[in-house]
């Protein structure tokens, strides 16, 4: 079954009973725009169906009870800041009986593994992004498949970010001349908050399949709790730059402070549709295959992860 993915961003009270997320809608005075959300009844949602919660309003509550039921059911919870961009992901400690395990196997992964694993994640990322920039541009981008063909063992020639140079300057608009830069401008705050969501669902899925999100294969920056999940979620980052690209077509100007129509197209991300081992699948369901087959590279039972692949 497909997660849901909810998102709260107008004044709410929000609880637990009988199993149910109960959604309260609050007055605010000063929202006279979200009146109809606030007259809306209370509303309840089954626990087992969520997978990711986002709270992007200061005048939520939201009680202890019910976030103890979110994680011990794998759900990621997402806090927003004043901006109203992702700042905060809850997790589970817990997210599988072998966790000890497999969190063992992890550790005690080889360098030769821990780098063969981020080459294989080093072409998949660019194998998707010249699939879209093939996509976009109407053209075959035949630069990337030759750097993702010769990506090395621990990508010691650093070809990704070779490709990631190239991708950047040609995936936008000539006019834009854009440059990637989380606090750059526009489309980088949707970019920002695409990742943010992709991260999360790419954490909660690490935290099932027994593995710890903040020990990973490549990133091992000392104040990042979820390097793991930067790593895995590499090749699936094309997904949301294609999700940017129709929004920038949809809208004619971007504001600085997304809106909720906006964020509610990036909120797709966890049920887009990709193409893993052969078959369509949910974000979110392929994800949990991504990082199952992850576990497995480290348990010793196979040698190469699962990754979409983005369609050309």
């Amino acid at each position: 079954m497909i997660k849901k993915t909810l998102y709260f961003g107008n004044p709410a009270y929000l609880s637990l009973s009988n199993k149910q997320l109960v959604i309260k809608f609050v007055q605010n005075e000063q929202a006279e725009e979200n009146q109809k959300e606030v007259n809306k009844p209370t509303r309840t949602i089954p626990i087992e169906d969520i997978g990711v919660v986002v709270l992007d309003n200061p005048q939520i509550t939201i009680t202890h009870g019910l976030i103890e039921a979110l994680l011990n059911n794998t759900a990621a919870l997402i806090t927003c800041d004043n901006r109203r961009m992702p700042s905060g992901l809850l997790l589970p400690l817990e997210g599988n009986i072998i966790y000890n395990e497999r969190f063992r196997n992890q550790l005690e992964a080889s360098l030769p593994l821990q780098k063969q694993l981020w080459q294989q994640t080093v072409k998949a990322k660019i194998t998707n992004q010249a699939n879209l920039l093939s996509t976009v541009t109407k053209e075959t981008i035949n630069c990337m498949y030759v750097w993702a063909y010769d990506v090395k063992s621990g990508d010691s020639d650093n070809m990704e970010a070779r490709a990631a140079a190239f991708y950047w300057r040609n995936i936008f608009e000539k006019e834009l001349n854009f440059v990637r830069d989380r606090e750059g401008d526009c489309p980088n705050n949707l970019l920002n908050y695409g990742y943010a969501i992709l991260r999360a669902v790419v954490a909660r899925s690490l935290v099932i399949s027994g593995l710890l999100p903040l020990y990973g294969i490549h990133h091992h920056n000392r104040y990042n709790a979820y390097c793991l999940a930067d790593d895995i979620m590499e090749p699936y980052r094309p997904f949301v730059d294609k999700i940017v690209l129709d929004i920038m077509k949809e809208y004619k100007e971007i504001p600085n402070n997304l809106t909720k129509e906006i964020k509610a197209e990036l909120l797709k991300i966890p049920d887009l549709d990709v193409i893993i081992g052969g078959r369509h699948s949910p974000l979110m369901v392929a994800v949990l295959q991504t990082t199952s087959s992850l576990a497995k590279c480290f348990n010793g039972e196979i040698r190469k992860i699962s990754y979409p692949i983005y369609p050309c």
